[in-house]
């Protein structure tokens, strides 16, 4: 019967990128509150550059915690092209933050678990078979109810979220490939240092200087998204893209009670029904995974047992 176990040495890791993933959600709906709450007086690409900026001073402790060689990686090109995706996939999140009602923002980014199971197939060679690319179909049938495409009230920050969505599936990608040879915390010093510079550009053109509460805003903008993107980069070092990145839906209930008590934001009936299939569609990619994986394990041991008794 042993062959019939799962190992542990292969659960456990999988059981530990799914808790870092569901942390790293909720850092990263609290960080979509502090936008929303700081775009009361800042404008979106204002309120980025400080996420970088906070984030960046807040990862600094990471060099004195493992020393010089977080610093080490001979893959400082692929780290450009991360961030040059990564900031415009965070400008254009951001904008649609602050320009659209906060769950359906964040309801939007759900597209982004089947951009990623395109990315997994086509630049990671992640074996996606026909019931997956299905379930795919599926979701992308769920962000129509959202966006409602015949609908003539469809705006402008419905399509940047998505084309936020895209960017952040092509930024994943790249993590997974950056977290083969890096150091999660190299990772995440490299992106949100690099960052900075990036972000301070569009950021001069509206710039106006935050007073007060703005202040714990973006500086709390800063800190959630930093140790969400720690959490972030853990999980993907763990366990495969296409299979963690549909976690990231604990976001909707968190910034749905946020922007109820906070703005006196409802929900709406489509964002929740096209949520809900997105949902169900990613949450049965993830399903299949854990059965493709266990039957590959209970596959392998068996081959085991069966040598080992030659």
């Amino acid at each position: 019967m042993r062959h019939l176990m799962i190992p542990t040495s292969t659960t456990q890791p999988a059981l530990r990128a799914a808790l870092l993933m569901c942390v790293s959600a909720v850092f990263f709906a609290l960080m979509a509150v502090m936008i929303r709450l700081a775009s009361s007086e800042l404008h979106a690409f204002q309120i980025a550059f400080f996420r970088c900026f906070f984030g960046f001073i807040f990862t600094i402790p990471l060099v004195w915690h493992h020393g010089p060689s977080l610093l080490r990686t001979d893959r400082f090109g692929l780290y450009l092209v991360r961030c040059g995706i990564g900031i415009f996939s965070m400008l254009s999140g951001f904008w649609a933050v602050v320009h659209l009602p906060l769950a359906q923002a964040v309801a939007l980014t759900y597209s982004t678990p089947l951009f990623v199971t395109i990315g997994a197939a086509l630049v990671l060679h992640e074996v996606v078979r026909a019931r997956r690319w299905t379930a795919v179909l599926v979701g992308f049938a769920g962000v129509l109810v959202i966006v409602r495409p015949f609908d003539i009230d469809i705006t402008f920050a419905t399509w940047v979220a998505l084309a936020s969505a895209a960017l952040s599936a092509a930024a994943s990608i790249s993590i997974k490939f950056l977290s083969r040879t890096e150091k999660p915390d190299t990772i995440v010093f490299y992106s949100t240092a690099i960052w900075v510079p990036l972000a301070l550009g569009p950021a001069l053109y509206v710039w106006i200087t935050p007073t007060g509460w703005t202040w714990a805003w973006v500086v709390l903008a800063g800190l959630f998204g930093t140790l969400g993107h720690m959490f972030w980069t853990r999980a993907y070092k763990l366990g495969d893209a296409s299979a963690l990145t549909p976690i990231t839906y604990l976001q909707l209930p968190i910034v749905t009670v946020f922007a109820w008590i906070l703005f006196g934001e409802v929900l709406d009936r489509y964002t929740l029904i096209g949520a809900l299939i997105v949902f169900a569609s990613n949450l049965y990619i993830a399903h299949r995974e854990s059965q493709v994986a266990r039957r590959a394990v209970t596959d392998a041991e068996i081959g085991g047992d069966t040598s080992s008794s030659r």
